[in-house]
């Protein structure tokens, strides 16, 4: 698997000092594992690093190793190496790497997703991977690393999050066969099921509450639009749509779901979901943005009111469009 991206990724390696590690804003469970999984990986390898990321991690990844060391601003920058994990494009490594000087230092790029720009030096893309953590399973014992109960962990903890639990359409036989080899290397299912997905704050709850409420149905759409008042009398302050957008998308009678909310900078963060005919990673493209055709998203500039206006057009459009080609 990738022989020559494993062999040219030993030689970045070999040559680098201070490696730089990425995962995109708004970090999910697969962006977090793949992170640590990475950190863990070149602490075996006896290489410096530094974790870094725009945003915090979620506080229910914080029983995975190395995650306190992930830093949003960084105490230096003087890289010769980036690792970047889980982004579909340069723009989604954020400030942390567009602050780096230049010229910028080689990248390895590690990821998923279809949609993926191929930005790296090296690209270790798997599209047909359920995950960034899927990847690495594979990457990283390639490179001599071990698969430890710690690092493990991390690895599981991205398949089940991205996979929903093992629900999504893109699982396979080896989907549930790495994750075999991840328990038996010492992974706890049931802690990652637990944390990951299942326990979650009031605040979320408000969130859905606040969504449903929102809700609007039409030519197949179904979204939520909320503004960022509303987000801030739930109390929630993570990125993204806490599954809300997954509950709209699971409606019999919605071809696509959507969830569009507001944040105090001005940007609108918008997520997409839908089943199998449909499908948005081509339309968050088109918004700026990328992911699965399955499930996708982007972020646009406010106002809200705009930003409904044109996502909501382009979805119905979308739609259309591909309900004739079905």
């Amino acid at each position: 698997m990738f022989a020559y991206e494993i062999e040219a990724s030993k030689a970045l390696l070999a040559k680098a000092s201070r490696i730089l590690v990425i995962t995109h804003i708004a970090p999910d469970g697969d962006a977090i594992g793949a992170l640590t999984a990475v950190g863990l990986g070149l602490e075996q390898l006896n290489k410096q690093f530094t974790l870094a990321c725009d945003d915090q991690a979620p506080n229910r990844f914080s029983f995975l190793t190395l995650v306190d060391r992930l830093q949003t601003v960084l105490t230096h920058n003087a890289y010769d190496l980036v690792i970047a994990v889980d982004c579909g494009d340069m723009q989604r490594m954020g400030c942390v790497f567009a602050d780096l000087p230049d010229p910028k230092p080689p990248i390895i790029n590690l990821d998923h997703h279809v949609t993926n720009t191929m930005f790296g030096d090296v690209n270790v893309v798997d599209p047909k991977a359920n995950s960034a953590t899927e990847v690495l399973y594979y990457w990283l014992p390639a490179l001599g690393v071990t698969l430890t109960p710690p690092l493990a962990l991390s690895l599981l903890t991205g398949i089940v999050t991205d996979t929903l639990g093992f629900r999504t359409v893109g699982v396979t036989p080896r989907t549930f066969e790495a994750a075999g080899d991840l328990m038996r290397a010492g992974a706890d299912l049931t802690l990652v099921m637990s944390e990951a997905l299942t326990l979650k704050p009031l605040s979320t709850l408000r969130l859905w509450q606040m969504g449903l409420n929102n809700m609007r149905f039409e030519d197949g759409l179904l979204w939520s639009v909320i503004s960022n008042e509303e987000r801030k009398a739930t109390g929630f302050e993570g990125i993204g749509s806490a599954g809300l957008v997954n509950m709209l998308a699971d409606v019999y009678q919605a071809a696509i779901g959507a969830v569009l909310m507001a944040y105090d900078d001005g940007k609108v963060y918008v997520s997409f979901r839908c089943r199998p005919p449909y499908s948005v990673s081509e339309l968050a493209l088109n918004l700026g943005g990328g992911g699965h055709p399955l499930a996708a998203g982007c972020t646009l500039e406010g106002p809200l009111s705009k930003v409904q206006e044109m996502v909501v057009a382009m979805a119905k459009e979308t739609i259309r469009s591909q309900s004739q080609l079905s």
